[in-house]
């Protein structure tokens, strides 16, 4: 009996020895930040930037510049997509503190104020141009920063910078005219035309990308985050290996490929300044007791 009890005795202490091994393991990658729910990523959305614009979808680059100096101030690291598919994919380390700044439309303004404080900063953006328009103003009519687009030598010179990275948002297929909004199927169109219709069009933005850059984008940016089920797959077979909606939220990024598709966006308003902005979305650091 003494040798029974002795054993169950041994037993017990042997599976508390592994509950807290378990227990020391788990708080020791709790603190090196590997944490099963995945690393936060608050992703901003810019789109126009005029000095004395006005509207919903237009900032000042004095703001822009208040913002890169909060996140910089309170230890944040701008990033790429790439960034994240290294992560994904090659299981690189990303930053303690991640967040990325994106711009759609492709606005000249984006090279006239944007591309200059991100290189002051040392801080890396995210453009996706509507191909276009690119091409419009690439052959007349640019550098007005009230209403042109960015040529593809502006796109190039951004590009070798390496500050400036650049996605897909579409061909010609950004308008909400009241029939078609953005990339989304009509309702009662075919299958096989819509499918044909997106293939056509997103192919022709990634052959231009890549004629014009040597650059082959890897996200599709949907244009207004309008996302229809139809697309879903249709974006995938193209070979995208990450998409950007507009959903208001912070993603969580594992290394499980599907998180990076349909990742939110949170849209900069004009008007408040970056301390109530990022207040919830990229909170300030502690101060020190």
């Amino acid at each position: 009996m003494k040798r029974i009890l002795a054993l169950f005795l041994v037993l017990v202490g042997a599976a508390a020895g592994v509950f807290t091994y378990v227990q020391m393991g788990h708080v020791k990658a709790t603190n090196a930040q590997v944490q099963p729910e995945g690393i936060q990523l608050p992703i901003i959305m810019y789109h126009s930037m005029l000095r004395n614009g006005s509207g919903e979808y237009t900032i000042s680059p004095e703001t822009f510049e208040e913002d890169l100096r909060y996140l910089k101030d309170n230890g944040y690291t701008t990033i790429h997509m790439q960034d994240l598919l290294d992560y994904v994919n090659k299981q690189v380390p990303l930053p303690e503190k991640p967040v990325m700044l994106t711009f759609d439309d492709g606005y000249y303004n984006n090279y006239l104020y944007a591309y200059p404080l991100a290189k002051k900063y040392e801080s890396k953006i995210v453009i996706s141009p509507i191909g276009y328009y690119t091409d419009q103003f690439s052959k007349a009519d640019a550098n007005h920063a009230t209403y042109s687009h960015m040529t593809w030598d502006q796109i190039k010179e951004m590009m070798d910078s390496g500050y400036v990275e650049f996605q897909n948002h579409t061909y010609n297929l950004h308008s909400s005219d009241g029939k078609r909004l953005g990339a989304k199927k009509l309702r009662g169109e075919s299958l096989e035309d819509y499918t044909a219709l997106l293939t056509k069009d997103i192919t022709q933005m990634q052959q231009e990308m890549q004629e014009h850059t040597g650059y082959t984008p890897t996200t599709f940016v949907y244009p207004f985050g309008a996302i229809s089920d139809a697309a879903v797959p249709i974006v995938r077979s193209l070979g995208f290996s990450a998409t950007l909606g507009c959903a208001s939220k912070v993603n969580q990024i594992t290394q499980n490929p599907e998180c990076l598709y349909e990742l939110g966006r949170f849209l900069r308003p004009p008007g408040k300044s970056s301390a109530d902005f990022f207040r919830k979305i990229a909170p300030p650091q502690a101060s020190a007791s």
